[in-house]
């Protein structure tokens, strides 16, 4: 693919109706987060806008988050590869390899300069000067900061890349680090998980191909709409830790009822990612629903916690910390103050409304 067809261009092609591409807007539209109203502005960019061109490196990492990438169901990933993005340059997900690939990636960094995506998955060793980490005949330092050279914007694919990851846990022989401590000058945007969601990765590209920017961004540089919420936020268990009502341990009747995870070592109040609402395989489930507590994989640093299953020392409630003891007193005498704060007002406004009532009745008073 060139990646000078636009996505309605492609459609044309290959002889698909309106119909079917007006369907795959909706998805996209909805995919990114946007309102319906933006399906005009997302139509209109799928007319117009080139296809963008993708080059996809890999550093010190496990593959996971394309094994995550090629499981993308809304919409398929395959669909994004052949339909949506030019992938041009991938280890894993190209057909070609060897001397005449890495001549390939040369030509498209040259021919698109100022132009491709640059995805990055892995962290990057530079111990010893990045030999612990080699790709193609060369140090993955040096081959991610010749790509990121040319790159218009550039991804931070899974907690490898965003942080460092897995490779950069304590003693870190490999003085690995995070793709942003090597690239600078870029836009830079962090897609963190161990391994992503596939939809939010999918989502990210996406909104680069239709709107040719990144998407808005929150204070560490993970988009908004994929990273704007904790899993405690959008977790179905939420009304057990609002109750108290927690599990002691993962088979006991409280872990069989569903109840709050938090004493076992959940990390859902601290962590921030999409798993409560996404979910993964289509929206199948997600670890707090198969029973286990979330271990904070789209966190910095969560690789060096001293254990998974310790809890949390406080939680943040209502402008106050308290523990996984008291969390039953604390909401329900902030929701007993709520009520009585509501009652209150209540009285008050009937009061004032009976006052009003009596003074068009009766007139004003001499």
């Amino acid at each position: 693919m060139d990646g000078k067809d636009s996505l309605w261009g492609l459609f044309q092609q290959r002889g698909l109706s309106r119909r079917s591409f007006l369907k795959v807007c909706m998805t996209i539209t909805g995919i990114l987060g946007l309102s319906p109203a933006m399906l005009p502005k997302v139509v209109s960019a799928a007319e117009q806008n080139p296809l963008p061109v993708v080059v996809w490196l890999h550093g010190h990492e496990c593959t996971g988050c394309d094994e995550s990438f090629i499981r993308s169901q809304s919409p398929l990933a395959s669909d994004v590869l052949l339909n949506m993005i030019s992938l041009e340059y991938s280890d894993t997900l190209s057909a070609a390899a060897g001397e005449p690939f890495e001549h390939h990636l040369e030509e498209v960094m040259k021919r698109y300069e100022g132009k491709y995506l640059l995805a990055v998955e892995g962290g990057v060793s530079t111990g010893n000067e990045g030999t612990f980490c080699m790709v193609g005949g060369k140090p993955f330092v040096a081959a991610l900061k010749e790509a990121a050279r040319g790159a218009a914007a550039v991804l931070e694919i899974g907690s490898c890349a965003a942080w460092g990851g897995v490779q950069a846990a304590k003693p870190n022989p490999t003085n690995t680090v995070a793709v942003h401590t090597v690239v600078s000058g870029k836009p830079i945007i962090k897609i963190p998980g161990c391994p992503p969601i596939p939809e939010v990765l999918t989502g990210v590209v996406m909104h680069y191909a239709m709107f040719g920017q990144l998407p808005p961004v929150d204070s560490q540089g993970r988009p908004k709409q994929f990273y704007g919420n904790r899993i405690h936020d959008t977790c179905y268990r939420r009304p057990f830790f609002n109750s108290g009502m927690f599990a002691e341990q993962f088979d006991d009747a409280g872990s069989k009822a569903g109840w709050c995870l938090y004493k076992l070592g959940c990390r859902g109040p601290e962590t921030y990612n999409s798993c409560g609402n996404l979910r993964w395989w289509n929206g199948l489930s997600y670890p707090i629903q198969s029973g286990h507590g979330c271990i904070g994989c789209s966190s910095n640093g969560f690789w060096d916690n001293d254990h998974f299953y310790d809890r949390m020392p406080g939680i943040p409630v209502a402008k106050t910390i308290t523990n996984a003891d008291t969390i039953g007193l604390v909401v329900g005498g902030a929701a007993v103050a709520g009520v009585a704060a509501h009652g209150a007002l209540s009285v008050l406004q009937k009061s004032k409304r009976r006052s009003g009532e009596h003074e068009e009745v009766g007139g004003p008073k001499a």
